[in-house]
C-alpha cells in the first residue's frame, strides 16, 4: 500500500507489494516516560504551515497532472479533519483511545521571501533540464521547487504515470529527534531535502478505482513526518510500534476487514488507525500515544519545532 523508490537510505512508505521490510527502518519508539509533553502553545493548536509543490508536464491548470487548486484545498481540508477528529466527517472516531491530535495544516500564507501566497507552487518539468538522478527522490524534486524546510512542510506532487496507482502511494522523511529509534528514519537536511512526496493520483479525492482514493495517504505520510511508525513496526510483536495504547501486530491489514483481526495479545487490532495500510475508507484514528509522540517531536526537534513559529503562517 505505501512503498518506495529503491535508494541506498529507506523512506517510509505505504505500497502493496512484498517490499515489507522497508518497515524496519522505520522504527520509534513511544514509550510514556520519554513523550511528556509540555503544554499545548497558547491557542491549543500547533499549527504548521505547507506548501505544495505541483510538478506537472505542461498540462493546463485542472488537467492531468497540473491538480486544481481546488482539489489541493480539499486535501488539506481532509487532512485537517483526520487529524482534528472532526465530528461530521471520515476522521471522526468515538474510540476511547482515540484522540485529537490538535495539529492543523495551513496553506502557506507567505513566502520565504516575504510576499504573498496561495501555498502552491506549480513547475512544469517538461521544460527543466534535472541534473539529480530520480533515485534521489528528495532531491530530485527539491531541484524544482524547494522552500526553508525550517519553516514549511514541503509536499511534492509526483507526475507517476497510471501504471503505478495502488503500487506507489508516498512516501516521507523523518524527524530527527532524540526519541529511540530515531536513526532508524530516512532523515532530511543536512543529509537530503526534507518532506514527503505522494503520486499524483492519491493526492485528494480522486474517481480512481482504488482503496486509497479519499486523500488518507497524506495523513499516513504526515505521521511519519510527525514520528510515527507503522502499527507492526519490524513484524515483529515484542517491536512493533512501541505506543503502548495500540496493540501490538506483528503484520499489516490492508482492504477494510469485517471480521477484525486480533493482535499479538488476543484484543481487536486497529485497523481504523491511519499508521495501518488498509483502505481510505476504513481509517479514522491516531491513539492518545500517537498523539504524545507527535507532540514531542513539534517541541523538542528543532526541524520541526520552527514550523510551529514559521512566518509562512502570517499574512505578509
Amino acid at each position: 500500500m505505501i512503498t518506495q523508490f529503491t535508494s541506498p537510505i529507506h523512506i517510509s512508505l505505504r505500497f502493496k507489494s512484498f517490499l515489507y521490510l522497508c518497515t524496519f527502518f522505520l522504527l520509534i519508539s513511544c514509550e510514556k516516560n520519554t513523550l511528556e509533553s509540555n503544554p499545548y502553545p497558547i491557542d491549543n493548536l500547533y499549527r504548521i504551515p505547507v506548501v505544495v509543490h505541483v510538478i506537472h508536464q505542461g498540462e493546463k491548470i485542472g488537467e492531468g497532472y497540473n491538480l486544481s487548486e481546488e482539489r489541493i484545498i480539499d486535501q488539506i481540508k481532509t487532512l485537517n479533519e483526520d487529524f482534528r477528529r472532526k465530528v461530521g466527517t471520515r476522521g471522526f472516531n468515538n474510540h476511547p483511545n482515540g484522540a485529537d491530535t490538535r495539529i492543523e495544516f495551513v496553506l502557506a500564507k507567505s513566502t520565504p521571501n516575504g510576499t504573498p501566497t496561495n501555498g502552491i507552487v506549480r513547475i512544469d518539468s517538461s521544460t527543466i533540464n534535472n541534473p539529480i538522478p530520480i533515485n534521489q527522490r528528495y532531491d530530485h524534486f527539491a531541484y524544482y521547487s524547494y522552500w526553508d524546510y525550517k519553516h514549511y512542510l514541503n509536499i511534492w506532487i509526483d507526475p507517476l504515470p497510471e501504471t503505478f496507482i495502488d503500487v506507489i502511494l508516498g512516501f516521507a522523511t523523518g524527524p530527527n529527534s532524540d526519541l529511540p529509534g530515531n536513526h532508524l528514519f530516512a532523515l532530511g537536511e543536512p543529509i537530503q531535502a526534507e518532506g514527503i512526496i505522494i503520486n499524483s493520483f492519491h493526492f485528494g479525492k480522486s474517481a480512481i478505482q482504488s482503496n486509497y482514493n479519499l486523500g488518507r495517504t497524506l495523513t499516513h505520510e504526515v505521521g511519519h513526518y510527525l514520528g510515527l511508525l507503522h502499527l507492526w513496526g519490524s513484524y515483529d510483536c515484542a517491536t512493533n510500534d512501541y505506543c503502548e495504547d495500540t496493540p501490538p501486530v506483528s503484520n499489516h491489514n490492508s482492504g477494510c476487514p469485517t471480521n477484525i483481526p486480533l493482535a499479538c495479545n488476543g484484543e481487536p487490532a486497529f485497523i481504523a488507525n491511519y499508521m495501518d495500510y488498509t483502505a481510505d475508507d476504513c481509517m479514522n484514528m491516531f491513539t492518545k500515544d500517537q498523539v504524545k509522540r507527535m507532540h514531542y517531536v513539534l517541541e523538542n526537534t528543532s526541524a520541526r519545532k520552527s514550523l510551529i513559529h514559521s512566518p509562512g503562517l502570517k499574512e505578509p
